[in-house]
């Protein structure tokens, strides 16, 4: 039964958040498309299905952010029973008279992000993720009993300006890490005393980082935190870099496990825990793969994201945590994001010089083109992104990049072409860049981008289809999905000469007309089936 007069302290997430995505963590960029280009019912229960909940509306599991907040509280003493992480979708069970103070964590609440401002640049409308995220500010519960709102995240710079956040209903932003601040700050939101408008959180040591108490979205454990490669486009290399004990992280896993969750482990480079500097410590590294693959109840261990310099610089401890981990080429997702971003040496000095280390900026290409071979054998999957626009580009720098993607096109991979976005270092220092400011060469790169990935999804596809794994629908989805955006492409490139901002506005204007594809009901049957 949902508590009577609902919960003090609600900590929640926009909806987007509150997915698994089917246990697929490449398909969490989804969220970043602009609602209405997939049909809202479709989207939701094949893409981005929900997390479980309770009949009192409580989550099962939740992102590992809101989880730290809600350890946060608790030890700095607030009771259990005043403290619910809840279910967007059924916010209504959990706020009422008593609720005080509502925490949401999120990710990109405005939906300017890198692969979020890439979308809606290219599709136009707004993305889910800032559409789900001003659904909570104004769900009817919040309109009616007026809890003060916190917001806090990685996205949660996007919402410094005070007008910005009196329009939005919002009393205060946490910028930064939280750990040290919400026990203060949320005490005084129950005692309704005046908030900041904006508190900048406090870094945390290893020592001090709390235990999570309940389950993490996909099993997500923190193994590191910051960066320290000082990429200019950035935020988490702005942190400073620390790893917890290996002892914390199996603790976490523990909890995790619980709830029937296999342990996903998150780090900027997952192959820098313990570094000391940029240098891999191998030993560490391996140490930590073995603890967690041979924690009882361990059957399987995931990555979030690795640095191509740490894994060029250290290739044997590549091999040896896929020997850990028993990898082959049936594991044909086992791997995680890492940044490309440019295939030109004078931008890799100029934006990034941290990210080649300890090679040099000349190596750059190479280092690359060197890494994926490292992954491809022993069989990791990189999900990388290139950045269009960055400051100082010149087409030599793009014809440079598309080079680059054209000699990683035997490595299977995603390559993830995004627009960036002013954030991080280049904050009011540099222009995002805008459909606009496209260029042919530009257009060439990012089309080239998803020719590499719509080719390699076919084969993944295949691959899955032999094994019977994955989902009829999906898969039936995005091979339709891949042929209508083939033909597009093609149009781009035949009639319009890489002109895509034109073909877009277009499209847009209704000078040209999409219309979709037909398919034969026959060909649905062989798409799901088998990949041609």
């Amino acid at each position: 039964m949902p508590k009577k007069g609902g919960y003090k302290i609600v900590l929640t997430a926009d909806r987007t958040l509150m997915s698994e995505y089917g246990g697929n963590i490449f398909l969490g960029f989804s969220a970043c498309v602009p609602k209405g280009l997939i049909p809202d019912r479709l989207y939701f229960s094949v893409f981005c299905p929900p997390v479980k909940a309770n009949e009192e509306g409580q989550a099962e599991v939740a992102p590992c952010g809101t989880r730290k907040m809600e350890a946060s509280l608790l030890e700095y003493g607030f009771p259990r029973k005043d403290i619910v992480i809840a279910h967007p979708d059924y916010l209504g069970k959990v706020i009422g008279p008593e609720t005080k103070v509502v925490g949401l964590t999120e990710n990109d609440p405005l939906g300017i992000g890198p692969a979020t401002s890439t979308f809606t640049e290219l599709f136009s409308g707004e993305a889910y993720m800032a559409v789900k995220f001003r659904e909570l500010l104004d769900h009817p519960s919040m309109r009616r009993f007026h809890p003060r709102v916190i917001v806090g995240g990685p996205g949660a710079w996007q919402l410094e300006d005070p007008k910005l956040q009196e329009e939005l209903g919002i009393d205060c932003v946490v910028i930064g890490e939280g750990e040290k601040v919400v026990g203060p700050l949320f005490e005084k939101a129950l005692e309704g005393d005046p908030l900041p408008k904006v508190v900048y959180g406090e870094v945390v040591s290893e020592e001090e980082l709390p235990l999570i108490r309940g389950a993490t979205v996909s099993g997500i454990v923190e193994i590191a935190r910051g960066c320290g490669r000082g990429c200019d486009f950035c935020v988490p290399t702005m942190l400073r870099y620390r790893c917890p004990s290996i002892d914390h992280i199996l603790k976490e896993i523990e909890v995790n496990l619980g709830a029937g969750r296999q342990p996903l482990l998150h780090a900027e480079d997952v192959l820098r825990y313990k570094a000391k500097g940029l240098e891999v410590n191998g030993e560490a590294v391996t140490s930590l793969f073995k603890a967690v693959r041979n924690h009882p109840g361990v059957d399987r261990v995931g990555i979030s994201h690795f640095a191509l310099s740490s894994v060029l610089s250290a290739p044997e401890v590549v091999e040896e945590i896929s020997n850990i981990l028993d990898l082959d080429e049936k594991n044909i997702l086992f791997g995680g994001q890492t940044g490309i971003e440019t295939g030109s040496p004078r931008l890799i000095k100029g934006n990034m010089l941290g990210k080649c280390k300890p090679f040099s900026p000349e190596d750059w290409p190479g280092l690359v083109v060197g890494a994926f071979e490292v992954l491809a054998e022993n069989h990791w999957f990189p999900c990388a992104t290139v950045i269009l626009g960055l400051p100082g580009e010149k087409e030599e720098d793009i014809n440079l990049t598309i080079d680059l993607v054209e000699d990683l096109r035997d490595f299977r991979s995603f390559i993830i072409p995004l627009f960036l976005v002013s954030m991080g270092g280049l904050k009011g220092k540099a222009d995002s860049f805008k459909l606009r400011d496209m260029t042919t060469r530009h257009s060439e790169l990012f089309l080239k981008c998803w020719r590499h990935n719509f080719y390699w999804t076919r084969r993944l596809l295949d691959v899955a289809t032999n094994a019977r794994k994955g989902k009829y629908g999906l898969r039936l989805i995005l091979l339709l999905g891949m042929k209508y955006s083939e033909k597009l492409i093609e149009e781009c490139e035949n009639h319009y000469r890489y002109d895509l901002p034109r073909m877009i506005m277009d499209i847009r204007t209704r000078k040209k007309t999409v219309t979709p594809l037909s398919i034969p009901l026959g060909e649905w049957t062989d798409a799901a089936c088998k990949v041609r």
